[in-house]
């Protein structure tokens, strides 16, 4: 062989994918493709083969193409690039040229050299150049944009909303199948599918063109403008109303209801990418966006969840009775194994534990290190969320159920807060359960997706023309008495307690002294009467009138279960507060029926609730206050059985001065033997019967049934609805804060001075300092009642006719008959007698001046009148001395009349 033409090639049996003939490649040496030529060492394999002794021995280095010695065994290595290698460099004119695409058009171009400033100049006007010519304002970088220059953020702004508008024109252009997210489209297991690669594509793609492009009725771009609202308030939460996305999408909207835990991280993704196109710096501030779905349409009860519910989303109501603090909570977690290998990133769901496994090279399970350095952390903070009192069936225990806070959902609420919370049903193998039972018990909780209180959700339902409604009826002069009569209308009389409830409902105003000392604004109330007078019905009333209110009896309630308490946490083994009834009630009504059948030692922990609105903790490591802003009603019976009016109020119920003190309104309840106020009331209660029979209650049929009532009484259409009621006590409460900058000092000072006299002569209700604020609460409440903006002369009348009536009510029957003429002028309304003592006034004056005229012979003009104020006071006897001396003061007497010594004096045409 010593021809390189004749030279046979030898291919040794190398894998390289193809099969190639021989022939084809000794007729065209330059079409072996894939053949391996060796121009070294025939040992150095390209695929790491080891060839053994009698192979290499055998083996023969495939010729060159080109080689022209074939003899030379030095050139059958390779070729020799020194050889010929001037050609190289040889010119090659039809090669040797530039395409014309780029280059300037003139052949001769002075480059020239610019500075800095004339730089920046010309780029200046290049700019100018392209926005007049509209050039593709995407090219422009956004981060070099001076932010400062408002044409320049103009452009930026415009900027952005181009590159949505292009990104999403390009996610339209790729070709989406848009029957595939069709409900019925599902093949096989529904996780299954929504796992697949296919799906998830979609899911973004219609996820994302939902937030881009969805208009309310207005026209306005929704999310876009709810973007722009979390990021300038620095937030991680956007908010994704379930009504909206289930109007543009209705597959996506069941398939969230469905699956939340497979399509939520995706929507996260898809809003943190738009978060990010819109403001390309928020990603420094936050690595994740939370999609929050709000307005569930399907509420569930605590009590109803099921195993049908579990991994679905689903919307509870309920208050907090629990809360635990912040704890860091392991989401990508780094190990390092005792070898030195690093494990990870472990992705760690909410509701499963660190799944290890074995290390990658030593094979061993453990013991793993953290890598604390790398490991990614989130909140984690867990509340208890327990049935609101007034919607547990009676009889039934309230149920309760654990929800777990992630992210920015931490310390949203706390305890005694009303929420609605929108989650995941999840369920966790609980290993002590099953040790106790035998058989498998998974520990369910919720995973919270949002959280709303619901503080403010009944202020924010009123509508614009019930608001309207509301101010018109605020506006007429009974009003008053149609709110006090349109309270508890099954009741029949007991106007003094229906109007100590209202004003209870309707509340003073709170005050805050320099940061320092706080007055409290929440009215008390204590009904101490005789078995049968509706005590406990006037609770129940308020129950489900108020919206926020919590009720409890004495002898089911503890100091522990009215204030708060501290226990353990199964699951982290701290400490936690607990709480009670005062706490639940913040910012409502705490309602105390059987108050005389609790512990004096129960009844001491809640003094400082009812006046200061605050309970202090100071158990296990614990020392801290929590707030109960709240009226405290009670009910209760006297030592005797029946309420013994031969004996003082101190003598008749077992209650000591301090937690007397702190009820700003006192009412015994008597049931006397009248046989008028009898007959009223036995007439009463048979209408109220036949009304509520379920036959014959026709109109016609209920006209010739019912008997004749009392005329005293409002008639049913004087009487404001219930619903009516509700709404018109929240606005009052909301929007209405009554301000005492004209109230009649003196009034106030003469009563407190004069009833306080009485009080330390007689006994009865202990009358103090507090007291004083008691009547300041209670006119602010009936200003609120009238919406008004400042307290006027008559809320304090009425103020301090309900102190005083508590006062003579204390009293035994004799002492309470002997001061009732005494303390007669604090009793009237100045207001409703003005009317009566102007119009009696004007009625002396024209009979002077008939008088006088007469006597002149019938000739007019312009008379001088006198009146005697002796002769004014007999003609208004049963008008106290103290209401006529303040009528001589008034607006409506000081623009007729004047007074002269003992003389009224005017002038008559």
């Amino acid at each position: 062989m010593s021809d390189n033409s004749n030279r046979k090639r030898k291919f040794h049996d190398i894998d390289i994918g193809e099969d190639f003939e021989e022939s084809e490649n000794q007729d065209d040496p330059d079409q072996r493709v894939g053949s391996r030529q060796y121009h070294t060492d025939p040992m150095e394999m390209d695929d790491g083969e080891n060839f053994s002794e009698e192979e290499n021995h055998n083996y023969e280095p495939d010729i060159i193409p080109g080689d022209h010695d074939g003899n030379d065994s030095d050139n059958c290595s390779g070729e020799d690039l020194m050889d010929n290698a001037e050609e190289d460099y040889k010119e090659i004119p039809e090669l040797d040229r530039y395409e014309n695409r780029g280059l300037d058009d003139d052949q001769e171009v002075n480059h020239l050299q610019l500075n800095a400033d004339d730089r920046a100049k010309v780029d200046l006007l290049l700019d100018q150049r392209d926005r007049r010519e509209g050039i593709d304002l995407r090219r422009v970088p956004v981060a070099m944009m001076d932010e400062e220059n408002s044409e320049n953020s103009d452009l930026a702004r415009e900027l952005r909303k181009e590159r949505l508008r292009r990104d999403h024109r390009e996610e339209e252009d790729d070709e989406i199948d848009e029957g595939y997210l069709d409900y019925e489209e599902a093949k096989g297991n529904l996780s299954e599918w929504l796992r697949q690669p296919k799906t998830v594509k979609f899911i973004r793609h219609q996820f994302s063109s939902f937030l881009r492009s969805y208009k309310d009725e207005h026209g306005i771009d929704v999310y876009e403008q709810r973007i722009t609202e979390m990021c300038s308030k620095n937030s991680q939460s956007l908010e994704i109303t379930y009504s909206h996305l289930s109007t543009k999408n209705p597959t996506l909207a069941i398939w969230v209801a469905e699956h939340p835990k497979l399509i939520i991280p995706i929507f996260n993704e898809v809003a943190f990418e738009l978060v990010n196109e819109v403001f390309p710096s928020y990603e420094n501030i936050y690595k994740e966006i939370f999609i929050r779905i709000k307005d569930l349409p399907i509420e569930d009860k605590l009590r109803d969840l099921r195993q049908m519910h579990l991994n679905a989303l689903i919307k509870i109501k309920g208050v907090i009775t629990k809360r635990t603090g912040i704890f860091p909570k392991m989401k990508r977690a780094f190990f390092f194994c005792k070898c030195g290998e690093r494990k990870g990133p472990i992705i760690i769901a909410l509701s499963e534990e660190a799944q290890m496994g074995n290390c990658y090279r030593c094979h061993s399970n453990g013991p793993f290190t953290l890598d604390s350095a790398d490991t990614e952390y989130s909140n984690y903070q867990k509340i208890t969320v327990q049935e609101t009192p007034g919607t547990v069936p009676p009889g039934r225990v309230p149920r309760q159920k654990e929800v777990i806070l992630t992210g920015d959902l931490v310390d949203c609420a706390r305890p005694g807060d009303e929420v609605e919370v929108t989650g995941v049903y999840t369920s966790h193998f609980d290993h002590c359960m099953n040790i106790q039972h035998g058989f498998p018990i998974f520990y369910t909780f919720i995973e919270a997706n949002y959280v709303k209180s619901l503080q403010d959700v009944e202020h924010n339902a009123l509508t614009e023309d019930e608001v309207s409604k509301i101010r018109k009826l605020s506006r007429e002069k009974n009003i008053a008495k149609r709110i006090i009569g349109s309270v508890a209308p099954s009741i029949h009389g007991h106007n003094f307690i229906k109007t100590a409830l209202m004003l209870a409902m309707f509340g003073g105003e709170p005050k805050d002294v320099a940061g320092k000392h706080k007055i409290r604004g929440d009215i008390n109330i204590l009904l101490l009467g005789d078995p049968g007078t509706a005590k406990s019905q006037f609770l129940k009333y308020v129950e489900k009138t108020f919206h926020r209110v919590v009720y409890t009896t004495g002898k089911g309630a503890s100091a522990v279960g009215l204030t708060a308490g501290v226990i353990r946490d199964p699951i982290t083994k701290e400490w936690m507060l607990e709480g009670g009834a005062l706490v639940l009630a913040d910012k409502g009504v705490c309602l105390i029926d059987e108050f005389d059948k609790m512990n004096e030692v129960d009844r001491t922990s809640i003094h400082e609730a009812m006046e200061q609105q605050s309970i202090s903790i100071s158990k296990a490591g614990i020392v801290t206050s929590l707030k109960a802003r709240c009226s405290v009603i009670a009910a209760a019976n006297p030592i005797f059985g029946r309420y013994d009016p031969q004996r003082n109020f101190m003598d008749n119920v077992d209650l000591t001065d301090p937690i007397i003190s702190r009820f700003d309104i006192l009412s015994v309840v008597r049931d006397e033997v009248d046989y008028y106020k009898d007959r009223s009331l036995a007439t009463f209660v048979i209408n109220s019967h036949i009304r509520s029979h379920p036959l014959d209650n026709t109109p016609e049929r209920l006209n010739e049934t019912l008997l004749e009532e009392d005329v005293t009484e409002l008639s049913k259409d004087e009487l404001l609805s219930q619903q009516l009621l509700k709404k018109y006590i929240i606005y009052a409460r909301k929007f209405i804060h009554p301000k005492l900058t004209d109230v009649d000092k003196e009034k106030i000072s003469d009563f407190y001075s004069a009833i306080r006299k009485y009080s330390s002569a007689v006994g009865g209700l202990p009358i103090g300092i507090r007291h004083i604020e008691s009547m300041l609460r209670m006119s602010e409440a009936h200003a609120k009642m009238h919406l008004r903006e400042y307290v006027q002369t008559v809320d304090i009348d009425l103020a301090i006719k309900m102190l005083l009536e508590s006062f003579l009510q204390s009293q035994k029957s004799s002492l309470a008959s002997a001061l009732r003429p005494k303390l007669i002028k604090f009793l009237s309304h100045s207001e409703d007698d003005y009317d009566l003592l102007l119009h009696t006034l004007n009625k002396l004056a024209k009979e002077k001046a008939s008088f006088l005229r007469l006597n002149n012979g019938g000739i007019g003009g312009v008379l001088d009148i006198e009146i005697s104020v002796h002769e004014f006071s007999n003609e208004t006897k049963d008008i106290s001395h103290y209401t006529i001396e303040k009528f001589f003061k008034s607006v409506a007497f000081c623009k007729q009349y004047s007074i002269e010594g003992d003389f009224i004096k005017t002038k008559v045409i």
